[in-house]
């Protein structure tokens, strides 16, 4: 099962840039926004998410300065690019790979900082993109996009053209596996076209770089195999 989810190879990853020295740091407060975090699995590390609600006064200040350097340096721990997967079924009785989904199980300080790095810096540059990047119909991975929202849009263009128009014709497309397909050196690529500094998108050249999973199931663990190509889903995501 983990050989079948990691056979998608992807193409080599854009160079990163020869960027300038870091110079905004994040401060104490903003680190203690785990204090917030929803609960979470655990992850390889068996670190709960609970044991950083809980001691978020005291870790907050190593947090920060460990957060501070990972951007600075644009270097990702390994430990943090190693997830294993929870095999979930998508029908009652499964019988091949596809039958499942994979629910990636990542280290909560690597969730933790993600959130900070999209909260901080992805969203504002998908607020403004540039010219050649056009995001008024996605809805996903956006902070005001939702299923509610797409619904929405969807009936309000129905609607209108149903003023001048008889009838309207809807096509819909579900791609197969789109998020277990998402090649990292692609969406790298469109990254290259965000307003992001060039530390940040040295960091996440180096997050994509070098990734592992395992398949865990039934108490039972897989080697880690590498992997160029997915976007981590959570259980969180998939509630």
């Amino acid at each position: 099962m983990g050989r079948y989810w990691s056979k998608i190879t992807g193409l080599n990853l854009p160079p990163a840039f020869d960027a300038p020295v870091w110079t905004s740091y994040w401060n104490f407060a903003e680190i203690s926004g785990t204090t917030t975090m929803p609960h979470t699995s655990t992850d390889l590390d068996q670190l709960p998410s609970r044991l950083l609600k809980l001691g978020a006064p005291y870790f907050r200040k190593p947090l920060a300065r460990l957060f501070n350097m990972s951007l600075e340096t644009s270097a990702v721990s390994s430990q943090w690019k190693a997830a294993y997967i929870c095999p979930v079924p998508k029908v009652s009785t499964p019988q091949t790979h596809t039958d499942f989904r994979p629910i990636s199980v990542t280290s909560v300080l690597s969730r933790t900082m993600e959130r900070i790095i999209v909260r901080d810096y992805l969203y504002p540059a998908l607020q403004d993109p540039t010219p050649k990047l056009s995001f008024s119909d996605q809805f996903a991975f956006r902070p005001t996009g939702s299923t509610t929202t797409t619904l929405i849009t969807i009936l309000q263009s129905v609607t209108s053209l149903l003023v001048d128009n008889p009838y309207v014709a809807v096509i819909a497309v579900d791609f197969s596996k789109a998020f277990d397909t998402l090649r990292h050196a692609s969406l790298l690529q469109k990254m290259t076209q965000l307003s992001i500094a060039d530390n940040v998108y040295n960091w996440l050249a180096d997050f994509f770089q070098g990734r592992s999973h395992c398949v865990k199931y039934c108490d039972e663990m897989s080697d880690f195999l590498s992997t160029t190509a997915s976007i981590t889903r959570t259980h969180q995501e998939m509630r």
